[in-house]
């Protein structure tokens, strides 16, 4: 901590007949922060000539009546003239405290003293109870044999195979390495989704993981199983840019949980890859991480700050890869690229060693090629790790022949059929309207009984203010000193407008948006005790704020294409059941053959 400037003041014991205009003014360098009770010079003056002062220390206001009424008008209040003379002096003692706490160093991997949770009190044991006290179980289904004539037929092999062929040894943990790592090579750049290849800490977990299959120490599905993370967890020795102008040489010197996790699970880590600068959208400091089914179009992208994951998901250059989302940051890459991806519950997956963004939205999961690799790659990275005080101790069982018949879901039905625009847009509208239907009709087959199912009635659009605070207090240190100029965007829709933009969203606006966000997890509570799941088109579900704001679990998974790009149908479920939306999820998969199509690269 750096220490608080000296406070000066003047001395006015022999002041009274002098003091005027210049004197005044000469004095506003030796105030300072101090305590400041005066509104202009002449009133000063006058308690000089009258001797009313109170006879403490007067000095300058540096926050006046005319910038107090400016903030009002804004605020949408209007205070009586006395009520803001009684204000101004406490108003600037503030502002001497907010620039004492500018001075404090406050490292950027350091949590607020506040933590949200999104079970609501006395919830948390009924959601314990529905995923079962017993230690998490995870029953996976039998792989089928998977034939090859060589390593290159396995790139977009699913981990369910890929781990039966490395536990039979039919295939080793290298072989599969350098085949990924030469994918990431040869495609990496042409995708813009690879940061930092990290080929010989890769090929030394590989040649580890051979070592202990070979000697009876399976570890269990990820064994051996090459992987790429965002690059916003922290490794060890290797870089974590961010994505961000100024953090690209940045080096953590612990690594995240995840990253700990998926070692001690003996995956290997084959890539860092792409976000969006700071976690926003597929723009990073090397230009926008690519669509691999239109990599020609640089307008297209991957589609939220988890590109990178889903570009090298899709593009077979790993064989999963975990993102972060805070707004739709998995779900929607996921959709345009054409993968599975999780979103579990707020509080499922510790965010330690992962870059803040919104302490209270930011959640971490997997992004795989199928709804049983997300169930497997979850149940090694989840729970408690004494680090993320918002992790809750429940349980993930997995048990993908739980019936359908057996399950209430419901579906938003107005969001399956829009209404068409112009005549493009009706041409558009009338394919999407066919390929939903299709989707629904699948998941009828499956055994689904589908219900009409409404979001609570609540403006939920207004509480982005919580996400746009917390994202500007994570980076107010680039904001103030100008690094924030560095990032390649700097549009309006771009975090360093957003930053500054949020530096006049007052405290008390953002408590009283984190209480309203209180009812609406009230009220999402109560509707969904009625079901197990709810199924929307994705991404461009209302529900998605919602659930980022209330916490609950999503599962989005490909369902057709429009204009040759992947689209998406998402299963939400209750906290902390993930199994549940999952469970639909690949029924729905093992009705159609979506997400076994994969863009063509050469």
């Amino acid at each position: 901590m750096r220490k608080n400037r000296t406070r000066k003041s003047a001395d006015d014991s022999n002041s009274d007949a002098k003091l005027n205009r210049r004197s005044f003014v000469k004095l506003l360098p030796a105030a300072g922060a101090a305590g400041l009770t005066i509104t202009n010079p002449d009133s000063v003056a006058a308690q000089a000539r009258t001797g009313t002062g109170s006879g403490t220390q007067q000095t300058a206001q540096r926050i006046t009546r005319e910038m107090m009424q400016a903030a009002e008008k804004m605020f949408g209040l209007e205070f009586t003239e006395a009520h803001e003379n009684m204000a101004l002096p406490g108003v600037n003692r503030n502002l001497a405290s907010y620039e004492a706490v500018r001075k404090i160093d406050v490292p950027l991997d350091t949590e607020p003293a506040t933590a949200f949770h999104p079970a609501l009190p006395g919830k948390l044991n009924s959601y314990r109870q529905r995923a079962g006290t017993k230690a998490g179980k995870v029953r996976a289904s039998k792989a089928s044999a998977l034939k090859f004539s060589s390593v290159e037929d396995l790139a977009f092999a699913t981990v369910a195979e890929l781990s039966e062929l490395v536990r039979t040894r039919k295939i080793s943990s290298v072989e599969l390495t350098k085949m990924y790592l030469s994918r990431l090579k040869k495609y990496g750049d042409k995708l813009l989704c690879v940061v930092t290849l990290t080929e010989e800490l890769a090929l030394q977990q590989a040649e580890a993981a051979d070592r202990e299959i070979k000697s009876g120490k399976y570890r269990g599905a990820l064994h051996g199983i090459p992987c790429g993370v965002k690059d916003l967890f922290a490794t060890k020795g290797v870089k974590t840019t961010w994505g961000a102008e100024p953090y690209r040489d940045q080096m953590i010197d612990y690594d995240s949980t995840v990253v700990e996790r998926l070692r001690e699970a003996g995956a290997v880590l084959v890539a860092k890859l792409s976000m969006g600068a700071l976690a926003m959208g597929g723009r990073w400091f090397k230009g926008m991480t690519r669509n691999p089914w239109q990599p020609e179009e640089t307008n297209i992208g991957s589609s939220g700050s988890s590109a990178g994951s889903a570009s090298a998901t899709s593009a077979g250059l790993v064989g999963f890869a975990i993102g972060t989302e805070t707004l739709g940051s998995i779900v929607s890459p996921s959709s345009r690229c054409g993968i599975t991806g999780l979103r579990p519950t707020y509080g499922r997956v510790s965010r330690y060693g992962a870059m803040g963004l919104s302490w209270t939205m930011d959640k971490i999961g997997p992004m795989c090629r199928s709804v049983e690799d997300c169930a497997l790659v979850l149940a090694s990275i989840y729970g408690p790790d004494g680090h993320d005080l918002t992790v809750e101790d429940v349980p993930f069982n997995w048990n993908p022949d739980r019936p359908l018949s057996q399950m209430k879901i419901g579906y938003i039905k107005a969001e399956f059929e829009p209404s068409g625009g112009g005549q493009g847009g009706n041409q558009n509208s009338e394919e999407r309207r066919k390929m939903y239907a299709d989707a629904l009709e699948a998941l009828r087959k499956a055994g689904a009984n589908l219900q009409p199912f409404e979001l609570p009635k609540f403006d939920s659009q207004s509480l982005r203010t919580i996400l746009n605070a917390e994202a500007a207090a994570a980076f107010d240190d680039i904001t103030r000193d100008g690094r924030v100029n560095q990032l390649s965007g700097q549009a309006a829709g771009d975090w360093p407008n957003s930053f500054r933009t949020a530096r006049f969203i007052p405290a008390v606006e953002y408590i009283r948006a984190q209480r309203a966000r209180t009812l609406l997890m009230r009220e999402m509570d109560k509707l969904m005790a009625n079901w197990d799941v709810f199924v929307t088109p994705a991404p461009g579900s209302a529900s998605l704020l919602v659930t980022n704001l209330t916490g609950h679990p999503a599962v989005v998974t490909p369902c057709g294409f429009i204009n040759k790009l992947p689209q998406a149908i998402m299963f939400t479920g209750n906290l902390y059941d993930e199994a549940a939306p999952l469970r639909v999820a690949m029924a729905f998969q093992q009705t159609t053959d979506w997400h076994k199509k994969y863009p063509q690269l050469d």
